[in-house]
C-alpha cells in the first residue's frame, strides 16, 4: 500500500505564501494616501467598470489588488455583512475595524484551509472614526478621524498610518510616497503625490484615462465615498 505524500507543514505555508504573492504581484500597484480630511485611492485601472475601489457603507470604503474574481466576492460579503449589521442595529455602529476583522479571518482560513490561498491584498478605510465632525475647528491631522486596515493574502491585517501601497512593485512606490508625503495635505495635494508617484515608478505620464482615483472625504454629507473621473480629474491633475 502506497504512503501519503508528506510535506513538512513549514514548507506547505512557504509554498502557498509563495503562490499568493505572485499572483498579487501580477496586478498593478494601488496606493492610499492620507489627508486632511480623509484618504485617496489611486492606481492604474484602463478599465471603466471593473473597479478595484468601492464604497461599503456611509464612511467606509474597500480597495484590493489581485484576482477580480476573489476581491470581487469579498467586496460582495462585506457590503451584505455591513448592511445587516446597520439594520439590525443602527447606522453609526457599522465601522470599518469588525469589517476589517470579518476579512481578516476569511483569508487565513482561506491561506489555512482550503485547496489554494486566495490572491488578494485588501484595504478597508472609515473616516470619522473617532466620532470627530467634519466642521470640527481644531487641528487638522491625517490621523485624526481616519483608520486605514491592510489586510494580507494570510489574514494578518495592520493598522497604517499616513500612506500605503498594496500589490504589484510596493517597495519603489513606498519610497517614492515617503519622498514626496508631507503633512496637512489637501485632497487635490493627495492625489498630485498618489498619481505622481505611480508615473515615476511606472516610467512614464499617466493619463486620466487609465487611472482610477477615489477616497473618503469626512467633509460630505452622509456617503462619504467620492470617484474623480473625466474632466474633473484631468483637472486636479493639470493645477
Amino acid at each position: 500500500m502506497a504512503a501519503n505524500f508528506y510535506v513538512a507543514p513549514e514548507q506547505l505555508m512557504k509554498d502557498r505564501a509563495e503562490y499568493a504573492r505572485k499572483g498579487i504581484a501580477r496586478g498593478r500597484a494601488l496606493v492610499a494616501v492620507a489627508f486632511d480630511h480623509g484618504v485617496i485611492f489611486a492606481g492604474e485601472n484602463p478599465s471603466a467598470s471593473l473597479h478595484k475601489t468601492s464604497e461599503i457603507y456611509d464612511r467606509i470604503a474597500f480597495a484590493a489588488v489581485g484576482r477580480y474574481n476573489e476581491f470581487e466576492a469579498l467586496r460582495v460579503a462585506g457590503i451584505r455583512l455591513a448592511d445587516v449589521k446597520g439594520y439590525q442595529y443602527a447606522r453609526e455602529d457599522v465601522t470599518a475595524k469588525p469589517l476589517a476583522n470579518a476579512y481578516s479571518q476569511a483569508l487565513g482560513a482561506s491561506f489555512m484551509g482550503d485547496s489554494k490561498p486566495f490572491e488578494v491584498e485588501l484595504l478597508i478605510a472609515q473616516v470619522g472614526a473617532n466620532g470627530a465632525a467634519a466642521d470640527d475647528p481644531g487641528p487638522s491631522s491625517p490621523d485624526r478621524s481616519l483608520e486605514l486596515f491592510h489586510i494580507l493574502y494570510d489574514g494578518s491585517i495592520v493598522d497604517e498610518r499616513r500612506f500605503v501601497v498594496i500589490g504589484g512593485e510596493t517597495e519603489p512606490l513606498r519610497e517614492e510616497l515617503e519622498r514626496r508625503y508631507r503633512e496637512d495635505l489637501d485632497r487635490d495635494g493627495a492625489v498630485e503625490i498618489a498619481v505622481g508617484a505611480l508615473s515615476t515608478v511606472a516610467g512614464r505620464s499617466l493619463a486620466p484615462e487609465v487611472l482610477e482615483v477615489s477616497g473618503l472625504d469626512d467633509r460630505r454629507e452622509r456617503r462619504r465615498f467620492f470617484r474623480l473621473r473625466g474632466e474633473e480629474l484631468a483637472q486636479v491633475l493639470e493645477a
